[in-house]
């Protein structure tokens, strides 16, 4: 299996399927490249999809440094690429990848061909952030995994589809990982960053998203210009997973450039 070195020497493991055009696929906070798995497929159809494993998940390094941050990741992004020797690529960030994905758009215009920003924020100077009884259950262990499931899928999904979920963190995360995750992600603030984006881009949200609230998508798709909006009806956080008929159609579509994505 493939790893590419950060900037800081640390290995970062990432995969390479399908074909097509290139299409970067960045996973939310703390978790791996599994995140991908239950839509990959589709994706892999229509294009050479890579995924990474963030340092301290996965395959990667878990150095116990302060290198986490989601500018930090974005670089990382760009040393799998070089060693990929994929020049430009499409960028489909979900959730804490969607920060990231900000950050490379903004920062590397010449490596992101079109960006989809899937259920994410600008971050907490600027966006809308989850309510508070929703962060004290997210902290309190008796509660967290069940609040978790309810943010991310609906009752009618998890009862049909019982899981295990690969959205729910990387299982082996370590300790001092998951808290630099943890802040790396709520330290995230690109909002003077977004008007410089040059990218065609689509930002993708489910109506009903509490654990990262929808009102950040106009946010986003107002901020970055030319950006459009995509909503997906009944989605919750893991919107690209349960309501994949919904919202993958669009996207491989956006990302084509074969048609207009519907907007909302």
């Amino acid at each position: 299996m493939p790893h590419a070195h950060a900037a800081d020497g640390a290995a970062l493991h990432y995969e390479i399927h399908g074909s097509g055009a290139p299409l970067v696929l960045l996973a939310g906070q703390s978790n791996n490249h599994h995140w991908w798995d239950p839509v990959r497929p589709r994706l892999d159809a229509a294009f050479t999809t890579v995924v990474l494993d963030w340092r301290g998940t996965g395959g990667s390094d878990a150095p116990d440094t302060d290198t986490y941050s989601t500018p930090g990741f974005a670089e990382d992004v760009i040393a799998v690429l070089d060693h990929a020797g994929i020049g430009r690529a499409h960028v489909y960030g979900t959730s804490m990848g969607g920060r990231v994905a900000q950050w490379l758009a903004a920062g590397r215009p010449d490596r992101v061909g079109r960006l989809v920003l899937g259920c994410t924020s600008p971050g907490a100077p600027h966006g809308i952030e989850r309510d508070a009884g929703i962060r004290r259950a997210l902290a309190d262990p008796a509660t967290a995994y069940a609040t978790l499931v309810d943010l991310m899928y609906t009752p009618a999904w998890t009862a049909a589809h019982p899981g295990p979920y690969a959205t729910l963190g990387d299982p082996d995360l370590t300790a001092h990982a998951r808290r630099r995750h943890l802040r790396a992600s709520a330290r995230h603030d690109a909002w003077d960053a977004l008007p410089r984006i040059q990218a065609p881009t689509l930002v993708v949200h489910g109506t009903d998203d509490r654990f990262n609230p929808t009102a950040n998508a106009p946010l986003l798709a107002g901020r970055i210009p030319d950006a459009r909006q995509l909503l997906v009806e009944g989605g919750r956080h893991a919107y690209f997973e349960e309501f994949a008929d919904e919202a993958t159609p669009p996207v491989v579509a956006f990302l084509n450039d074969t048609g207009p994505a519907r907007t909302a």
